[in-house]
């Protein structure tokens, strides 16, 4: 009986889809959508200028694969650091720092490509909303609880939009080198909100 082919390249081609979403994050970062060009991306990547395609049929599905990977990455690191945190104080504070974290300090970069989800159709920005709807399912619950329990200064849903623009817009002012450290940050944004 003949031997059974191995599939070859499957984990090369998962681990070559995983450096195109790496690589275009940063470049739609650094150039914005509309400047990066395919080809940059594949350079960038070590590839073929036409090699993207084999992965994405468009920079578009690319941007919009990256933000929502982005997305469910950051909520998995969330959901691990809150598990076992029982006291919804605690937990909002987690939360914050974990998303700091994931914003300023890690690979994640899809809050600083939010704007440019204009480039998308609406039905690749409905799927973006909806990543972005369950990431945000864990704050809106803790945020509840605080309410509830009186420790929250504002109403829930205000209070965690205004949040997240508060944290988002952190990418635009803060350097590692700077003065306040992710900490600093992450608890003066908890006392804005904490009665």
């Amino acid at each position: 009986m003949p031997a059974k082919k191995k599939k070859a390249g499957a984990p090369l081609e998962t681990n070559r889809r995983e450096e195109l979403l790496r690589v275009a994050a940063r470049l739609f970062v650094e150039k914005g959508f509309e400047a990066t060009t395919t080809r940059d991306i594949a350079d960038a990547a070590g590839m073929r200028s036409g090699s993207p395609f084999y992965h994405f049929r468009s920079k578009q599905e690319l941007l919009k694969t990256v933000m929502i990977d982005g997305i469910e990455n950051g909520a998995r690191r969330l959901h691990a650091a809150i598990a076992a945190v029982d006291d919804p104080e605690r937990r909002l504070r987690t939360m914050i720092r974990v998303h700091l974290d994931n914003l300023l300090a890690g690979d994640c970069r899809t809050p600083m490509l939010l704007f440019e989800s204009r480039s998308l159709d609406s039905a690749a920005r409905d799927e973006i909303a909806a990543a972005a709807d369950r990431y945000q399912q864990a704050w809106q619950t803790t945020l509840n609880e605080l309410a509830t329990s009186g420790r929250l200064r504002g109403s829930a849903r205000t209070s965690r939009l205004l949040l997240f623009g508060m944290l988002n817009w952190s990418s635009q002012w803060y350097r590692p080198d700077g003065a306040l450290s992710l900490d600093d940050i992450g608890d003066a944004a908890a006392a804005l909100l904490l009665a």
